[in-house]
């Protein structure tokens, strides 16, 4: 089992739902509304005056065997939307209730 974390701007909020839909990823956490910056580009997601844009952030526990296809397909999502920043992470969880 693995915890996959995908940070995006919340405007491809539907194209990542649609993602983990297709790949069987049911269930997920949304944290709506989160802040953010690029480690080396692209511009602030903050929610502010100066800078508007917001980032939505979503954790699932996921079965080992989806991961790969989940990855394959949100670096497909990162490469048609580079400009809107997008960032998934993954790691192994040890124990579950």
């Amino acid at each position: 089992m693995k915890a996959l974390f995908i940070s995006y701007n919340q405007a491809m909020t539907e194209r990542v739902e649609a993602m983990l839909n297709e790949v069987g990823i049911r269930g997920f956490s949304l944290f709506p509304l989160t802040h953010g910056r690029g480690s080396f580009t692209g511009e602030p997601h903050m929610g502010n005056h100066t800078w508007p844009a917001m980032n939505s952030t979503i954790i699932a526990m996921v079965e080992d065997e989806k991961i790969e296809p989940a990855m394959a397909a949100l670096r497909e999502i990162d490469k048609d939307t580079q400009l809107q920043g997008l960032r998934a992470f993954t790691w192994t969880i040890d124990s579950q209730m």
